[in-house]
Formats: structure tokens, sequence, C-alpha cells
């Protein structure tokens, strides 16, 4: 069986990577519920707010800048610090007081 490789997207032109109650639009069909959306997780023991530290940690690790990660993610600078000290530990950014 041959691997299909993913198309290529620039990041701003990728599709979510979850589909929720907010990036699910189509008018054909019914809303998507919590409920619904939760028994997917717990199908693949997961919890959400695993997928999206784990998230905020990949993109981390692509920059070191935690202004980049308080713009995208709409965390608090101090969370954002502690992110980017955790992807690069070997790059000292001071602490935020």
């Amino acid at each position: 069986m041959a691997e299909r490789a993913a198309p290529a997207l620039a990041p701003s032109h990728q599709p979510p990577l979850l589909i929720s109650t907010h990036t699910y639009r189509h008018p054909a069909s019914p809303p998507l519920s919590y409920c619904g959306l939760r028994g997917a997780f717990d199908q693949v023991g997961l919890l959400p707010r695993q997928v999206w530290a784990d998230r905020i940690l990949y993109e981390a690790a692509q920059t070191t800048d935690p202004v980049h990660l308080v713009r995208l993610f709409g965390i608090h600078p101090h969370i954002a610090v502690k992110y980017v000290h955790t992807a690069h530990p070997d790059k000292a950014l001071p602490w935020i007081r």
C-alpha cells in the first residue's frame, strides 16, 4: 500500500487541527455537540487540554518568542515564557515579573 504525502500548505492556510463547534460550519449538517467531541477524545484516551498543551509546546519549539505564543494562543505571558523555557532549556530568557 503506497503512502500518500500530505499536501504542503502554508501555516496560515492549514485547516483547523480539530473539528469543534466553532470550526465546523456546514449548513446541511447538524451542529457538533460537546459530548460528541469529547467522546472522540475518550476513545483515544486523551484530554482536550493535553492536545492544547502539546500544540503550544510544539509551537514553542519552533520559535523562541513568547510574544508569538501569547498572540497565537491568547495565553498569559508568564505561561508563554514557561513553554519557551521548556522547549529551549539551553536558551535562557528573562522571567517576566
